[in-house]
């Protein structure tokens, strides 16, 4: 299947709906979890630092937590070419939602309009507490971190401290559940684009589309289970797909 139909798929929506994963992020310099050169691929005791259940019953892992923390890559990375181009299709006035699996924030650096994005898995650019669910900054208790704090308390109530993502063992968000299915439900046309589509349930999203009558187009390096569901199947680096799709819409008018 070609980029140009695919492209003259994406001018003719009404309603598109993006499904992002890691896939979109690598080229940011910011490493998967589950491939060949992923974070739990090369340290499976890296896969313990987030269970909600080994976080809160041991100080060791938190404190590991937060040295991870410290270095994750997201505080340097920069959108690229995939971002943007998904900036570029909100600002066409075609996109109803981004839903992303990511949580290095990379989609909102990139210009998207924040309503239009629903971070399922949560994000590291902020820290909560467990316990009250204060939330502020992830700066402002990287820093208490970086002052000798090794496993920072809320400074409200005391409470455990984390990165505001979701955890082995913690419920997604349910209203930005039921948003994202509604969305995928009312949609023309579904991107899943760089990712495996094995986490549930963000890959169910397609599924409910297409069984609610949209087209469904997969942009991955790699096959994806849903592969036989897609209309179009494009191989290749999100980076260098997506802006080939959504290159011509920069002239036309916004919608």
């Amino acid at each position: 299947m070609s980029v140009d139909l695919v492209a003259a798929w994406v001018a003719d929506a009404q309603r598109i709906v993006v499904l992002t994963g890691a896939g979109v992020s690598t080229e940011s310099g910011i490493p998967d979890f589950r491939g060949p050169d992923g974070v739990w691929t090369r340290d499976p005791r890296a896969e313990r630092l987030s269970n909600i259940g080994y976080y809160v019953a041991d100080p060791s892992i938190r404190r590991a937590s937060w040295l991870r923390r410290l270095e994750h890559p997201a505080w340097g990375a920069e959108p690229n070419e995939a971002h943007v181009a998904l900036a570029d299709l909100d600002r066409s006035g075609r996109l109803d939602l981004l839903v992303t699996q990511n949580i290095d924030g990379l989609h909102l650096a990139a210009g998207m309009t924040p309503d239009h994005v629903v971070e399922i898995h949560g994000s590291i650019r902020d820290s909560v507490c467990l316990a009250c669910g204060d939330r502020r900054p992830m700066p402002e208790t990287l820093e208490r971190v970086r002052a000798g704090d090794p496993d920072p308390a809320c400074l409200v109530c005391g409470g455990i401290l984390k990165s505001a993502t979701v955890s082995f063992g913690q419920n997604l968000d349910p209203a930005l559940l039921a948003r994202s299915g509604e969305a995928a439900a009312g949609c023309d046309l579904f991107l899943a684009v760089g990712t495996s589509l094995t986490v549930y349930p963000a890959a169910r999203l397609p599924e409910i589309a297409v069984d609610a009558g949209a087209r469904l187009v997969i942009v991955n390096a790699e096959p994806t289970p849903l592969d036989g569901l897609a209309e179009a199947v494009l191989r290749g680096r999100a980076g260098a797909v997506l802006p080939a799709i959504t290159a011509h819409l920069r002239s036309q008018p916004a919608r």
